[in-house]
C-alpha cells in the first residue's frame, strides 16, 4: 500500500522543463515523483539509491 505524502512536501523538480512538469518530494528514505498536471494519479516512490541512479541518468542524457 502506498503511504500518503502531504502535498506541501512536493516541489517542482529542478530537472524539469516547462512543458514536462514533474514534482518531487524529498523523503527520509528516498523520493517521490508525480506529474504536475495529473497529481490525482498518484506518485512513484524511489529509494535513495534508485533516485541517485535516476538523476545520474538524466544528467548524462542531457549532456549527450
Amino acid at each position: 500500500m502506498t503511504r500518503p505524502i502531504p502535498a506541501d512536501l512536493f516541489r517542482t523538480s529542478s530537472y524539469t522543463q516547462q512543458q514536462n512538469c514533474v514534482e518531487v518530494a524529498d523523503l527520509p528514505d528516498g523520493s517521490a515523483v508525480r506529474d504536475t498536471q495529473h497529481r490525482q494519479a498518484g506518485y512513484l516512490m524511489f529509494t535513495s539509491g534508485e533516485w541517485v541512479g535516476l538523476v545520474g541518468t538524466v544528467k548524462a542524457a542531457r549532456v549527450g
